[in-house]
């Protein structure tokens, strides 16, 4: 492959770098010639990108279709109080042209699914995962071992962070690690579990140094071991990992050879059933046939926002419990609506709040934790329960636009 050229400019810009034995001009070149696709730009993928960028990677990809939102500020550094609004890519795009006019970046805008990931991902050398939710890691995981493409992974929550490099050749992948994700509900998201602003910036830089070396071809980088990071404790431990030769993806003899709907694998949404999709409302939960009575069980449906706003103006109107934390309702609640506050955590002991003789509408900030707030009533002999799709997400934006939800 021929190399491109470094002009003077360039050549001034990374003179730090060219002076390193193991980067030197032809290094430099190579990282110019490098094509890296960003899954995300938030958390993970601000540091990430801003040093990639500076570091002059010649193409940079960025895949979100996400908003600048106030609550992002305490650790998205690519986007700034005026971007509040703005779609994140444009944010980014015209930050990284400030951090190095000679790095291209290519937008992505669009939310990365089964149906466009492999043509998205092929056109990159290296695939850095700044997701944070398993659907999308799964799908990026999958992806990157059916293509041959290194899956620079990071993680965060509250004050641990992880990192690793899977799909290599030879080397585990994430589905090594973690075979099955989690059921639904069990492991939160940052907006719901939290995160320390300053976190994501130590695991996106530690990602942006595993790519550098991936690309530059020095070192020796985290494949076949992941790190992990204990901010309170400022300690990190390393775990050892091994390719699983029964890995269904990437195994000897893998059994899932194309991408599959990572949403109902990771139970995210309901299943089809054989022959026909099931409709939610109807008995089932989340899409789980009734079968027979013999087989009958209590069960919880899904409606939208508008299904609720509409049962809520009825004559016989449900009860709404909020299943999230004190602080999420003290920006934003339907309490002027009723809406009962018992957080996730609690509920199990607090049961005794919950009538049984009334239909139960549970809701959260998008979806999941009220969808486990209904199975877990559900399972206590709850007969009408309902999961609000979207929450107030979901509710803030076709219900009452301006409500602030965090």
């Amino acid at each position: 492959m021929t190399l491109p050229e470094l002009d003077r400019e360039e050549i001034y810009r990374y003179a730090r770098h060219l002076v390193l034995p193991d980067v030197g001009m032809e290094g430099q070149q190579r990282l110019k010639a490098s094509r890296v696709l960003c899954v995300g730009a938030g958390g993970l993928g601000s540091p990430l990108a801003m040093y990639l960028a500076a570091a002059g990677v010649g193409r940079i990809g960025l895949v979100d279709d996400d908003v600048v939102d106030e609550s992002n500020l305490q650790r998205q550094l690519l986007h700034g109080t005026s971007d509040v609004g703005r779609t994140k890519l444009d944010s980014a795009v015209a930050r990284l042209a400030e951090v190095n006019p000679h790095t291209r970046v290519v937008r992505h805008d669009t939310r990365l699914d089964s149906g466009n990931a492999l043509e998205i991902l092929s056109g990159y050398d290296v695939v850095v995962d700044g997701t944070d939710n398993f659907p999308t890691r799964y799908l990026v995981n999958d992806a990157c071992v059916l293509l041959g493409k290194p899956n620079v992974y990071g993680s965060v929550f509250r004050w641990e962070g992880q990192v690793s490099v899977f799909a290599t050749e030879g080397g585990p992948c994430y589905r090594c690690l973690f075979r099955e994700p989690p059921p639904p509900g069990l492991v939160p998201n940052c907006a719901e579990g939290g995160v320390l602003g300053a976190l994501p910036g130590i695991i996106g830089s530690a990602q942006a140094m595993e790519t550098i070396k991936l690309l530059l071809g020095v070192g020796r980088t985290l494949a076949g071991r992941l790190l992990i990071f204990d901010s309170l404790e400022m300690s990190w431990r390393e775990v050892a990992l091994r390719r699983n030769p029964k890995c269904p993806v990437c195994g000897d003899e893998p059994t899932q050879t194309e991408l599959i709907d990572y949403e109902i694998f990771c139970g995210v949404k309901p299943a089809p059933e054989s022959g026909d999709r099931a409709e939610a409302g109807e008995g089932t939960e989340a899409g789980g046939g009734q079968g027979d009575a013999a087989d009958f069980r209590p069960t919880f449906d899904e409606r939208d926002v508008e299904e609720v706003l509409a049962m809520l103006d009825s004559d016989a109107p449900p009860v709404l419990l909020d299943v999230r934390e004190p602080w999420e309702w003290a920006v934003s609640s339907l309490g002027e609506r009723g809406a009962r506050l018992v957080p996730l955590g609690e509920l199990g002991e607090r049961l005794g709040e919950v009538p049984r003789d009334r239909h139960i509408v549970t809701y959260c900030r998008s979806g999941q934790r009220s969808r486990t707030a209904a199975r877990r009533l559900t399972d206590a002999g709850y007969g009408r329960v309902t999961s609000m799709r979207g929450g107030m997400r979901a509710w803030a934006e076709r219900i009452e636009p301006g409500m602030r939800v965090v």
